[in-house]
């Protein structure tokens, strides 16, 4: 009987040092438990250096456009925000009207580094930029503009996810880049027909095409064909 006590204490103490390392973290690298699982998913997925680059560059970008806004005319800056609404909309193609036709260069200038800025790095509202195009230049300007804006845009993403994407894409969206890795390597003869169906339709949202063609060898060359070509029809539709 004191065998076997000794036995349950032993096998106790063991269990209760388990569990103890699992609370404080100190599973090893190789345990396929749970817990070990949970805390690897939920640690950051970029390194100090890689995070430091991101920095490096998005400050770069913010520094290039404060000096081309620098060298802009003088203009009313508190009428001149981004839009987020219709009503934004309205407002700021009134008030930018009269500023396009007085200063068209430096106005397209600062309008394309803004759409590309906001495109580089995945923020909100580019389709409101694209309506303006089309209520400032028209139709066919407006649509050359944005395409321009867009694919130039989607490339400068496609070069950043390069350097520093696939820890993140793998981190928040594992699964369906699993699916768009594999469908790539179904499609690699046909690889431009299925980048231009994927431009066309919403099968796979442009920001997640952006950041995964690189991780998944999409040659950049097929990446900036098919953006150019497959943004035209819904760029049209937005611009008109």
């Amino acid at each position: 009987m004191a065998a076997a006590r000794n036995v349950a204490a032993g096998d106790g103490s063991r269990v209760f040092r388990d569990e103890e390392e699992s609370v404080n973290g100190k599973v090893k690298e190789g345990d396929e438990s749970p817990t070990a699982k949970r805390f690897k998913s939920e640690r950051f997925p970029l390194t100090h250096w890689e995070f430091a680059a991101f920095v490096g560059v998005f400050l770069l970008f913010v520094t290039g456009l404060f000096c081309i806004y620098l060298t802009m005319p003088a203009a009313d800056y508190g009428k001149l925000k981004l839009p987020r609404t219709i009503a934004d909309l309205r407002l700021l193609k009134d008030n930018l009207a009269t500023y396009a036709q007085d200063y068209p260069v430096p106005f397209i200038i600062g309008y394309c580094s803004t759409y590309i800025f906001m495109q580089t790095f995945m923020i909100p509202g580019t389709i409101f930029m694209s309506l303006l195009a089309g209520a400032l230049f028209g139709v066919i300007r407006g649509l050359i503009l944005v395409v321009f804006n867009a694919t130039a845009g989607a490339s400068s993403c496609f070069f950043l996810s390069k350097l520093i994407g696939r820890p993140l894409v793998s981190w928040f969206w594992p699964e369906k880049l699993r699916f768009f890795q594999a469908e790539i390597a179904k499609r690699r003869e046909k690889l431009l027909n299925y980048m231009l169906f994927l431009r066309i339709t919403p099968s796979l949202p442009n920001l997640f095409i952006n950041l995964a063609s690189p991780i998944v060898d999409i040659p950049f060359h097929i990446f900036f064909l098919a953006t150019l070509i497959g943004l035209i029809p819904a760029s049209y539709i937005t611009v008109r």
